[in-house]
Parts: structure tokens; sequence; C-alpha cells
């Protein structure tokens, strides 16, 4: 991980990008690629079709005027692939460039069958995709190659070999391929000088700062020391910092890199900070997130009621009755509440009469509920809850209130992830999954408080999207 006795030009170019700027950059050359095909597509197949001599622009309004908007789907398809740690690995990107297409197809198959004859076309879909997938392979074969080289890699410096450092350390070497080049690590502890940390060289102290920016050509410096900071090694990262290094603290640098919070890591005022001093919610925010919640519960709904007769004869013929079963949840402030799901286990789940953690495979799920969980269709009663305002469509998973009393003596801040309301999809579960432990749900947890300091529109769209891509792949657990 550490590399010493070489040079390096000093300049932080610009053109190491962030995550943030990775991802932009990930989508406007998908954007690019779609619309090339979508382009082409139309030449090939008004070359095969053509009829008269009809301009391009002729031929498009009176075939398929809505064809020119294919590419702004395409990025749809494909959210799960604007992880820009995903986005690096050549097998990630196989794989949901095949699992985008495949959707593609499926979605404009159903539309298909279920509109009148001749309304759409097929040959120039089925071309479009073909195209949108080889021109997309294409860049993102370029962006494998040129922007996840090393050269294009920001190089840090972690400031503290300590506990924080290191785990922070770990975060990094866990990421194949890294997200930066870590050069090493600079501490004043006399006795950690030179040593190896997990693979990490201790670089020196805080009056060797600048000399080692210089000698790396570091662009960012992460400050991973929790407790007081002594005045030098502060002017420093100042000098540093004028110098035109990037100065992070290790909860910030922790968060960008794997959207969670890191709980056992925070200073004691973390939660006055970041959830009474920083984050105080727009009215406009609030009376927009309530305003989706009404359209997509009265449609939730609906939905809940066409496929109701179907999911209830399923699971009536595999396992008999009941069709639902009701459980108490705690919701915002720690108000309880019911909530009504589809029985997706034996009858006999808890016939101890004790809470127990739902497994990813839970042996005491039916076949039918596994399918109900895999297309989050379990969750489709719940969509009442939404509109009684119980829960919102996007917000930390509900827990049952006897698992939330043990959970809050053993995880720290847990308390935390009640200050919304709960969501019928949420960070956590597009990200982890479920936390069939303690230790799985502290993991839960930090994904949920990311979701609450950093909440939005915005956010809330890229959930429900990503959300949308787990029920097309079957990815639900």
């Amino acid at each position: 991980m550490a590399e010493s006795g070489r040079s390096f030009p000093s300049p932080r170019r610009s053109w190491r990008l962030r995550s943030a700027e990775r991802r932009w950059l990930l989508i406007a050359g998908d954007l690019l690629a779609a619309a090339a095909a979508a382009y082409l597509a139309l030449q090939l197949w008004s070359q095969l079709d053509y009829l008269g001599n009809e301009s391009l622009s002729t031929f498009v309004r009176l075939r398929s005027p809505w064809f020119p908007f294919l590419p702004l789907l395409w990025p749809l398809l494909m959210v799960d692939l604007y992880d820009v740690h995903r986005a690096a690995s050549w097998r990630h990107t196989v794989r949901g460039l095949l699992l985008a297409v495949a959707a593609g197809g499926v979605i404009y198959l159903v539309v298909y069958f279920s509109s009148g004859t001749g309304s759409l076309p097929r040959r120039g879909v089925l071309y479009f995709l073909a195209l949108a997938s080889l021109l997309t392979l294409l860049w993102r074969l370029v962006y494998v190659r040129v922007f996840t080289a090393p050269a294009m890699m920001r190089r840090v410096a972690i400031v503290g070999a300590g506990e924080s450092g290191q785990a922070l350390l770990r975060v990094i070497q866990e990421m194949q391929p890294p997200p930066f080049y870590v050069v090493g690590l600079i501490d004043d502890d006399p006795a950690k000088q030179g040593k190896d940390v997990l693979g990490a060289r201790v670089l020196g102290d805080n009056r060797k700062l600048a000399a080692i920016v210089e000698q790396y050509g570091l662009s960012d410096v992460i400050v991973a020391i929790l407790g007081p900071m002594n005045g030098a090694m502060f002017q420093s990262l100042l000098d540093a910092q004028q110098d035109g290094v990037e100065i992070t603290r290790m909860p910030v640098a922790y968060e960008e890199l794997v959207g969670r919070v890191p709980i056992h890591y925070l200073e004691s005022d973390w939660m006055l900070r970041s959830f009474v001093d920083e984050l105080r919610p727009s009215g406009l925010y609030l009376v927009g997130k309530r305003l989706v919640d009404l359209a997509a519960g009265v449609v939730g709904v609906l939905v809940f009621l066409v496929t109701l007769p179907w999911v209830a004869l399923a699971i009536v013929i595999e396992s008999g009755r009941p069709v639902f079963y009701r459980q108490t949840r705690l919701g915002q402030g720690g108000r309880s509440y019911r909530i009504l799901k589809y029985r997706t286990m034996r009858q006999d789940a808890e016939s101890d009469g004790q809470a127990h953690w739902a497994q990813q495979r839970d042996p005491r799920m039916t076949r039918v509920g596994t399918l109900l969980r895999r297309m989050h269709i379990d969750e489709f009663p719940q969509f009442w809850n939404v509109l009684k305002g119980e829960m919102s469509l996007v917000g930390p998973r509900p827990e049952r209130p006897e698992l939330v009393a043990d959970l809050e003596k053993a995880i720290p801040f847990y308390r935390a992830r009640l200050l919304v309301k709960p969501g019928l999809s949420g960070w956590a579960q597009v990200n982890y999954g479920k936390g069939a432990s303690v230790e799985g749900s502290a993991e839960k947890l930090e994904y949920d408080l990311y979701y609450i300091k950093h909440r939005s529109l915005v956010l809330d769209a890229w959930i429900v999207l990503r959300t949308l891509g787990s029920i097309i792949g079957l990815r639900g657990v």
C-alpha cells in the first residue's frame, strides 16, 4: 500500500476525479452512447423498412414519435452501475449491462403485448437495445481502462495511524479496485515512525507533511484523529490546504466511500452537530416528500388490490391460511403502529412466541413467500400505512419494539433512526439488505444514518430507482 523512494510531480491535477464527478461522467457517457445507438437504430430501421421517400424525421413522426426519447430511459435500466466502485470492475459492468438489456427487453414485451396490434415497433427497439449495449460496453471499457488507471487516481495520505485510521484503511483495502492510492500514513507518535500499519508505511510526523505532499504529489489528506489535535499538526494541515491539498475528515471520507456513517468512530458531539446544528430539512422537502408519498400510496394500494386475488390464491394453495399477518413496528419518534404484510413464512415460524431475526434464504420461508420477497410484493399492503402517514415511500425499515430495545443497548446512536418515518424501501435495503444479527444491524444502521443525514428528494428518487432495479432483477431479500 505504501510507496517510498520515488518522486512524483506535485501538482494536484483536477482530472483526478472524485466519486461524484465520476458518477456524472458515467451518466453522461451512457447518455451519449444511448443517443448514438438511437440514431443508428433509426437509420438501420428506416433503411430496412423504408416506404417512399420520406426524410428520417418524417419516418420517426409516422412510425414511432417516442423513439428518440429511448436514450433517456437507458440510464434508468443501468441504475446499479452508477456505483463508482462497481463501475470500475469489468466483471460487474458486463453483468450489470446484461441485466439492463434483459430488463429493457422484458419491460418492452410487457408493454408490447398489452398494447394494440401494430401500435409498437419491434425491430426498431431490438436494434436500439443491441446497439446501446454494444456502444455502452465500449464506453465502459474506455472508462475502466483510462479513468481507473493509477495516473487518474487521487493520491492520499491518512493522518492518524490509530484505530480510526486503521478502520479507514480496512475499508479501502476491501474495495477492488481501490477508490484511490494511499501513499502512506502520518502520525506524531515516535514509536510508529517507519512502521507498517496494515500494509501502509508511517512516512513521518507533522513536520514532514509538506515534504510528503511534494514528494508523493498528494491530492488529498484524510484526517483520522479521534479526540483533540495538537497545534503543530493543525498548522501543518492548514499549510497543506493552502498548497492545494484537499483536507477531509475521516467520517466524511468514510461516508463518501461506502455510503454509510462510521458509528464506532464518531466524536461524542457528532449527533448534535449532524442532526441538530447542520440538519434542518426544509419545509419544501417535507411537503414534496408527503405529496410523493400520497401519490405512491394511491398507486400502490390500487396495485395491491388488483394483484390481491392471485397472490392470496398462491399462498393458500401452497401453505393454507392466513394470507396476511399483522405486526407491531416502531415509527417516527418511537410511536408504535401496526403493519399488514403477506405471509411469506410457515405458520409456525415463531411458535415459541419470541421475535427472531429474518435471515437471507431463511429456512422458514415458503416457496411462494421467497418469490414475493424477491419481487417485494410482500410489502404491497404497507402502501396503506404510507397513505395514513405512518410510513413513507423511502426511509429506514421499521423494526419490532422488542428488537429495538435490545439493539439500543448494543449499538451506539441506534435510536437516531427513529428521527424520520420508516419506509417501504431505504438506503440500507438497496445497499445491504437485512441485518440478521447485532453486527448486521449495526452496519445497516450506518446506512440509515447516512440517509437521514443526506436525505433529499433526489436521494429518495435514486433509492426508488434502485429498488425498481432490484424488483426487475429479483434481487429482493
